[in-house]
């Protein structure tokens, strides 16, 4: 029984093939070849990330990345088990006009069809995390896929294992690593705040020159003005008329017209840009909304704004949350991160390479720099005399491990998430051989720890800190202290 449906589907499998090659396809001879070549060893799903992490925001370079990730379980998959396991004779080319055959026939065995499974796990992958731009992809795919029968390869029960393999090798990534729509909501509690639809009541301070390293964005007013037609929008920065207003100066007389209003206020720009306006809005009471202008938006993401649309979406809805805070002495506050020793110089060196050469050559030729030159320093962290090469604290505990956290999954935990690096012997050799082998967490030179106050004396002159994107001169003593739920944020609604 079983020998005769293998047979009869091989059968099938045949006239399939046969039905392909006697049948021709206009347009087809030359334009299908020549795609198919181009997926050999995923080079077009390569060059398909690689541009979309190029030009996109962080949610492309997310889908790209899971899309990448899943063609790289297929494609194991394929060449470990598939091809080992059914070794089936590839198809005779007698029946494939000469025209459409490929120019180097592949040696591998014919089962599962390894361009078919590596097309369907890179569009599938990126459907997971968004699904417009999967489908955008589909055709794409579709057309390697048949490609692979087209050119007399592959039969067409090759193919189709294939794309079962890659789509299940993208759900089995997605089981490991959930997309952003599985992930519980962060950010709890919930808080009040007051729905503003079309953004009445809502006055919004633009800062241009966020993100900005060279030139300025002239269009930062009118986005805002385009999704939430009925804000107030105060523009800082130089323009047309003028030096323009201080960002400090322009986020306390926002913040005045929106507690007269019983509103919001609101912020596009980055990270620095969001601590700034977050002070103002505590100051006042007032719930802030946020929208992404800057570089990375740390902030923003963690609570699921990913656009100035998601925000638009979030004030309109009234869904808010109340997140934590942290006094930063004298500096005033930060929402996520502050750092004191070896980052904070790479910081100094990058952004005074940044308006000459660009910024990403900048980050490079700055992280060459401090890797050189760079020295432990000598403070005291509550008391106790430590040498370290950085500090790192961050609002909230961060996932990760080492020194590179990803996101919070709550904004309001009461904690500091400390993170140092000692300055011992070879510390920096034996941090680099913890990275690489993937015993960060119980690496000697790395240590953590949850603390609600964290107190930093003995700092030497000259010394830089960083916060929130922003870079300072270190006072000789600081105190970092925690503040639970000082301020209510406008979330990204959790249902459509």
């Amino acid at each position: 029984m079983r020998r005769t449906l293998n047979s009869t589907l091989n059968t099938w499998d045949r006239k399939a093939f046969l039905a392909v090659a006697g049948r021709h396809w206009p347009g087809a001879d030359h334009t299908l070849p020549r795609l198919s070549r181009c997926a050999d060893h995923g080079l077009l799903w390569f060059g398909l990330a690689a541009g979309a992490a190029a030009t996109g925001g962080r949610p492309a370079r997310r889908a790209a990345l899971r899309g990448i990730a899943s063609l790289a379980v297929a494609s194991a998959t394929v060449n470990t088990l598939g091809k080992r396991s059914v070794r089936r004779v590839r198809p005779m080319l007698d029946a494939v006009p000469l025209v459409r055959r490929l120019a180097r026939q592949p040696v591998t065995t014919s089962f599962p069809s390894g361009h078919s499974a590596s097309a369907v796990a890179f569009a599938a992958g990126v459907a997971l995390e968004n699904r417009g731009w999967g489908l955008a992809l589909a055709p794409i795919a579709a057309a390697v896929c048949f490609s692979r029968v087209y050119t007399g390869v592959h039969y067409p029960g090759d193919v189709l294992a294939g794309a079962a393999l890659g789509a299940g090798a993208a759900f089995a990534v997605r089981g490991l690593a959930p997309t952003r729509a599985q992930l519980a909501p962060p950010a709890r509690p919930r808080a009040d705040a007051p729905a503003l639809p079309g953004g009445a009541g809502l006055v919004v301070v633009t800062n241009p020159a966020a993100g900005q390293r060279v030139g300025m964005r002239t269009d930062a007013a009118d986005e805002v003005r385009a999704v939430l037609p009925r804000a107030e929008v105060i523009e800082t920065g130089p323009n047309a008329d003028g030096p323009g207003e201080p960002l400090d100066k322009a986020l306390e007389r926002a913040a005045n017209r929106a507690f007269e209003l019983g509103g919001a206020l609101g912020v596009f720009g980055g990270d620095g840009s969001v601590s700034a306006a977050a002070a103002a809005a505590r100051r006042y009471g007032l719930p802030l909304a946020v929208l992404p202008g800057g570089t990375l938006n740390h902030f923003a993401y963690d609570l699921g704004i990913e656009t100035v649309a998601d925000a638009c979406r979030a004030v309109e809805s009234g869904e808010a949350v109340a997140v934590d805070l942290v006094r930063l002495g004298d500096h005033g506050w930060f929402l996520n991160t502050f750092s004191i020793g070896a980052y904070p110089e790479l910081v100094r060196v990058r952004e005074r390479w940044a308006p000459r050469i660009g910024a990403w050559p900048a980050g490079v030729l700055a992280a060459v720099e401090v890797l050189r030159t760079a020295r432990p320093t000598r403070i005291e962290i509550n008391g106790r005399s430590r040498e370290l090469w950085m500090l790192f604290a961050g609002n909230c505990t961060y996932r990760g491990l080492g020194l590179t956290p990803l996101r919070r999954h709550d904004l309001a935990d009461g904690v500091l998430d400390v993170r140092t690096v000692s300055g011992g012997r070879l510390a920096r050799t034996r941090l680099l051989l913890a990275a690489l082998t993937g015993d960060l967490k119980h690496s000697p030179v790395l240590r953590s720890a949850r603390l609600r106050r964290l107190r930093i004396d003995g700092i030497e002159p000259g010394t830089h800190l960083a916060y929130d994107g922003e870079l300072a001169r270190a006072p000789r003593s600081l105190t970092l202290s925690k503040e639970n739920e000082a301020l209510v944020v406008y979330r990204l609604p959790t249902t459509p």
